[in-house]
């Protein structure tokens, strides 16, 4: 067989755009040379990918099996390359990270004191945003690592790297009326206004029919604090000294969806990493090792 990379990478991209003309215009190239990579491909394995009978192209039983593996193989292939990348680079010049507006920074204070000293000449920008922006300023390139709480699944050409994991805490204002129901139940939860992180694309799954989507865990957490309503947030924040006195906790004991929340690194597939971004990985790994480790003790 004498496929290509080019050809999976147009057959992958006619499928998750839906046409061969949203392949084309994605791919920067002419429709044309498309359709003819997708038919030589279709040559080489000695099958159909595509019904043609109908107004777009429908993937056969065989198509779907091998987008699967087209898939994997171009994944392969992108951390291939990303590997031979990080042999040849040296010391980056310049980074940037990208940082969810969520995420303890207070932890990483000590990791950023110790990326000074360590890269003295290192030019490092630091951006704050929603989880959506970290993940399309990963994606675009505007940064080069971001740092994030995992929502719904990320594009397929990031990789994400978990690093800890927190519980989220039920909140409420200390005059709401549900700070005198220690342990709510879904029932009494659902007869209040529920704040629900959101980004720009996606939003989390609501409990309670009466609810407010907003992307800033603080600014939930604020509007709680003036009584209008309960949520769900990570723990760091609910026992944040920013807000002592001015929220309950109540228990999770009743919610049956996952109260826990993963925290990561994420990086284009594509992308090869220098020195400097591989100690970056392993510090940030060690830090939260030994945070972990004395939770235990």
């Amino acid at each position: 067989m004498n496929w290509s990379i080019e050809q999976l990478q147009a057959f992958v991209t006619a499928v998750n755009l839906g046409s061969f003309s949203a392949a084309a215009r994605s791919l920067g190239k002419a429709q044309s040379r498309v359709s003819t990579a997708i038919a030589n491909l279709e040559i080489d394995l000695g099958f159909k990918l595509f019904d043609r009978t109908g107004r777009l192209p429908v993937l056969t039983v065989q198509g779907e099996q091998m987008y699967i593996e087209a898939n994997a193989v171009i994944a392969q292939c992108e951390r291939l390359n990303a590997k031979a990348s990080s042999v040849v680079t040296e010391d980056e010049l310049l980074l940037t990270i990208a940082i969810d507006e969520a995420v303890p920074i207070f932890t990483f204070e000590e990791f950023f004191e110790k990326t000074a000293n360590t890269f003295p000449l290192l030019k490092l920008t630091i951006l704050n945003g929603s989880r959506d922006d970290i993940a399309q300023w990963v994606e675009s390139g505007k940064a080069d690592l971001g740092i994030l709480f995992l929502g719904e699944a990320l594009s397929d050409s990031l990789e994400f790297f978990t690093i800890d994991s927190f519980h989220k805490s039920l909140i409420v204002s200390p005059n709401h009326p549900l700070a005198d129901i220690p342990v709510p139940n879904i029932s009494q939860l659902n007869q209040y206004k529920q704040f629900v992180i959101c980004d720009l694309e996606t939003k989390s799954k609501p409990i309670s029919a009466n609810c407010w989507h907003v992307d800033s865990y603080y600014y939930i957490t604020s509007l709680v604090v003036r009584g209008l309503g309960w949520a769900l947030v990570p723990e760091h924040i609910a026992n944040s000294d920013w807000y002592s006195g001015e929220i309950k906790a109540l228990s999770c004991y009743h919610i049956s969806d996952s109260i826990t929340i993963e925290m990561g690194l994420v990086k284009r597939r594509d992308k090869g990493a220098g020195n400097i971004m591989n100690w970056m990985f392993g510090e940030v790994e060690k830090m939260f090792f030994v945070a972990k480790k004395a939770k235990v003790q």
